[in-house]
């Protein structure tokens, strides 16, 4: 692709999803089994509106040994992610075409390398190939399209296969989601926007969405790794219960509410938490880094040095900062006063994001790696009771 994207001041090359591949390739493959004739390359009009023109690649055609007549075609176009980090980029995603007789329908399931659907609350039920609805529906109306082209009045059964669907899906969340076997034929664009944040809410609602198909009412939330570790090593409990939020603390409060949950409690890392005592709710560093200053001030209110303060304020990491907090032997008071203005905003945060009428509890544990649980607000046993049932 040619189509360039700003990001942050950058130009970014956009790229295409894995349901466009498999939409070209459906289309490339069924023109050929109608006309007998190779394609070289295809055109794909995308549902955001952009026409691409991809190559063709890997093309098999199996013919009836009695008529000569094209029964099968298999081909692939190769996945561009254009300048975005996506594990996919230069996968070859197959279509696998054949005729059938029900007028007008087109049958699409997943082959070799295309997970497959074992939890509910995805776009697709349980035991369904995992190929999203929107490429179902690309898949359909292009299929269609070929058919009324060349005054075709049957039907067509399509299989979606990525040889190196089973490696590549050990590198993504499909395996947490409950999609084994593969990886998931996704976009509803039809475009990869690089360094998309929209992708990566997208995938919390997916996990939270599932956590509520499966009759959770309260949802163990962490910005990552760190609280994952915690959760397993300083709690005891599955950091599978856990979501990951990554830095979008704030739209994943907003998405519990929406969901309906009663109540989440967030466990993470003091780099991350503190930054919520300043209101911060996405803890991207793009946007500002103001732990120091609430570190230090909390130090301040119980009554360390100016010196000491002024250290804490030119510390580079969390840890060091609490290191300065329990030699003043302050550092209980003062986090549990950071712990107090999370919770504020957090509360804050949901109760805007509430109904009339309707209420959601949300509490925080604050860690870190050197020191353990620092702090934590006022429900979260409660909350952690809760969830852990």
């Amino acid at each position: 692709m040619k189509e360039f994207v700003t990001v942050d001041g950058k130009e970014l090359r956009l790229g295409y999803t894995t349901g466009s591949c498999a939409a070209a390739a459906s289309k490339a493959a069924a023109t050929m089994i109608l006309t007998g004739r190779r394609l070289e390359g295809i055109k794909l009009l995308t549902p955001k509106g952009i026409e691409l023109e991809l190559n063709v690649e890997d093309t098999t055609i199996e013919y009836d040994d009695s008529t000569g007549e094209p029964v099968l075609v298999r081909c692939a176009i190769r996945k561009d992610s254009g300048d975005d980090p996506d594990v996919t980029n230069g996968a070859l995603v197959y279509s696998e075409v054949t005729l059938t007789d029900l007028k007008g329908e087109v049958d699409i399931d997943g082959g070799y390398g295309v997970g497959r659907v074992t939890k509910p609350g995805l776009d697709q039920p349980v035991g369904n190939a995992a190929i999203n609805s929107v490429p179902r529906k690309m898949i359909t109306e292009n299929l269609q399209e070929v058919a009324r082209e060349l005054s075709f009045s049957g039907g067509f059964k399509v299989v979606i296969s990525i040889p190196l669907g089973v490696e590549l899906a050990r590198k993504t969340f499909n395996p947490r989601l409950g999609i084994e076997g593969g990886i998931s034929v996704i976009g509803t664009t039809g475009i990869v926007e690089p360094m998309s944040e929209r992708a990566l809410i997208d995938t919390i609602k997916v996990e939270l969405t599932q956590k509520k198909e499966l009759g959770y009412e309260y949802v163990l939330l962490t910005p990552g790794n760190y609280g994952s570790d915690f959760i397993r090593d300083g709690i005891g409990i599955d950091p599978e219960m856990a979501v990951q939020t990554s830095n979008f603390i704030g739209d994943s409060i907003d998405m519990c509410v929406q969901l309906g949950f009663k109540g989440a409690l967030l466990i993470g890392h003091i780099g991350k938490l503190v930054k919520i005592a300043g209101n911060m709710l996405n803890t991207h560093s793009k946007y500002g880094d103001c732990r120091m200053e609430i570190l230090g001030s909390a130090a301040a209110v119980y009554g360390v040095k100016p010196e000491t303060a002024r250290y804490i304020l030119g510390c580079a990491a969390c840890d060091e900062a609490v290191r300065v907090m329990r030699e003043e032997g302050i550092d209980e008071a003062a986090l549990q006063l950071v712990s107090d203005r999370i919770e504020r905003n957090l509360d804050n945060r949901a109760f805007k994001a509430c109904a009339i009428g309707q209420s959601f509890e949300v509490g925080a544990i604050m860690f870190s790696k050197e020191y353990g649980k620092l702090g934590e607000t006022a429900k979260a046993q409660e909350l952690l009771e809760k969830i852990v049932g």
